[in-house]
């Protein structure tokens, strides 16, 4: 099979293919690394590839499964991961100045697990700087590029894990999400994005952004796929204090595609309010294919929503402001400008304003917790703007410029602030780019997002289209 014909495939074809012994883990990893090679120039996703290690992996993985020893579904698949989850005795510098021969000690628990599954990992993938962005547009290794357009951004923090997953370079990744960092990328790039329930998936070893908002979740091609490595990375972790002690469910067994008695809530007020024009077409026709399947959509109301973004921002920003104090005041020219902005704004907020906006936090709980009394799950846009050009801080929103970071993350902070289950499905191309459909369900519900998702995908919304680089 041709390099790009592999790049293209997600884990759920491949894994048969691998299982059955018709494609060997290292015939696969050559091809990852090779078409990685070959686009890194023009999408700047690694940060570093590891070509040696992935091909041992991936002939150990060869011979486990040889031996009768097969793992599952991600047994002998490449991965490049994001740039702030440690690896034992490599650099994790999150793409940043300051930790640029920062090695572990350890493996983050997620890494660990991987491995025991049979992970084949190629390599570091690039973030936006201390995962303090959405642009990925980074000051000290280059920006990275959206594949669908290379003068647009990727999305952020996480754009490294979504142009190489939507580029083929990496088959899966991991990323992380403290206001959208998952969400935002994934829709950027027309991949898959899950951030699950705060505390399903343990966050130790993985370099903190705030601390109470933070999660690492799956970055995939597909909502199946999606669910076969959150079924990898869940579970308690004594490691981490925000881990919660809940039974992993069964994620891909549960996705049969069936939403005939599903309940959809849509929040008119606040998710469909400033939305550009393509985008809300798009995720209306979305909610409308679910509604086709026999689903049916109720109103809801969330109050506290309008309180959201500055509580998130005031949040976000006080908890990242305290992880690099020590470092903003005697070394504040390494951070790169943008970040250094936001970490000066950071030491702003008094004690008081954090802590109305933890009321505002507890109060957004009940709202959600409310609403999902009345409906299964919540269906809106993840963005409400199109990934703009690289070095731009303005964002078009229907013929009217505006700033950026505010607009790009209003839809998917609430998930952050409220620690609930939110899912990015492509869900079709406005101007040529993707756009993406954004599910959100109960604590713990993954299982219901993932499923609805499914459902959806089933459609084809984006028509089987792809990136330049992957034709």
């Amino acid at each position: 099979m041709l390099s790009k014909e592999l790049a293209a495939k997600p884990v759920e074809e491949l894994a048969p293919l691998i299982e059955d012994k018709s494609l060997s883990p290292v015939e696969l990893t050559e091809a990852i690394l090779d078409h990685a090679d070959a686009t890194q120039g023009e999408i700047n996703a690694y940060m570093e590839i590891y070509r040696e290690e992935a091909l041992a992996d991936a002939k150990k993985a060869e011979a486990d499964i040889a031996g009768g020893n097969y793992k599952g579904m991600y047994h002998g698949i490449p991965m490049g991961i994001k740039d702030n989850v440690y690896f034992k005795d490599k650099v994790s510098t999150m793409s940043s100045k300051i930790h640029k021969d920062f090695i572990s000690d350890h493996d983050a628990t997620v890494i660990a697990k991987l491995r025991e599954a049979g992970v084949v990992f190629t390599g570091k993938v690039s973030m936006h700087e201390y995962a303090w962005g959405i642009t990925n547009n980074n000051p000290h290794y280059g920006a990275v590029k959206n594949p669908w357009n290379l003068e647009k951004i990727p999305g952020g923090s996480s754009g490294g894990s979504g142009a190489a997953v939507a580029v083929g370079s990496s088959v899966a990744s991991l990323g992380t999400d403290t206001a959208g960092s998952i969400r935002i990328p994934s829709s950027a790039c027309g991949i898959v994005g899950l951030k699950q329930t705060h505390g399903r998936v343990s966050k130790y070893g993985v370099y903190p952004l705030a601390w109470s908002l933070d999660h690492v979740g799956p970055m995939t091609k597909t909502v199946k796929d999606a669910a076969g490595l959150l079924q990898i990375i869940s579970g308690y972790d004594k490691n981490d204090p925000t881990s919660v002690d809940v039974p992993v469910d069964d994620y891909v067994g549960k996705i049969t595609g069936d939403v005939k008695d599903l309940v959809i809530g849509v929040n008119e007020e606040y998710f469909f309010n400033e939305v550009d024009s393509g985008v809300e077409k798009l995720v209306r026709a979305g909610i409308e294919a679910l509604v086709a399947q026999g689903a049916k959509v109720k109103e809801v109301k969330i109050p506290t929503l309008k309180y959201a973004e500055w509580a998130e921002l005031v949040t976000s920003l006080s908890e990242a402001s305290a992880i690099h104090h020590s470092d903003l005041k005697t070394r504040p020219d390494d951070f790169g400008n943008d970040i250094r902005m936001l970490f000066e704004l950071g030491e702003l907020p008094s004690a008081v304003d954090y802590l109305q906006a933890q009321q505002v936090r507890r109060q957004l709980k009940q709202d959600f917790q409310q609403a999902f009394t009345e409906v299964d799950i919540l269906m809106m846009p993840t963005l409400p703007v199109l990934p703009n050009d690289i070095g731009d801080d303005w964002a078009d929103l229907n013929g009217k410029k505006v700033d950026l970071i505010d607009n790009i993350i209003r839809f998917t902070g609430p998930g952050n602030l409220t620690g609930l289950p939110a899912l990015s499905v492509p869900c079709g191309f406005s101007e040529g780019l993707p756009v993406g459909l954004q599910f959100m369900g109960p604590a713990f519900g993954e299982a219901a997002i993932l499923n609805a998702g499914y459902a959806f995908e089933q459609t084809n919304p984006m028509g089987d289209k792809k990136p330049d680089l992957l034709k």
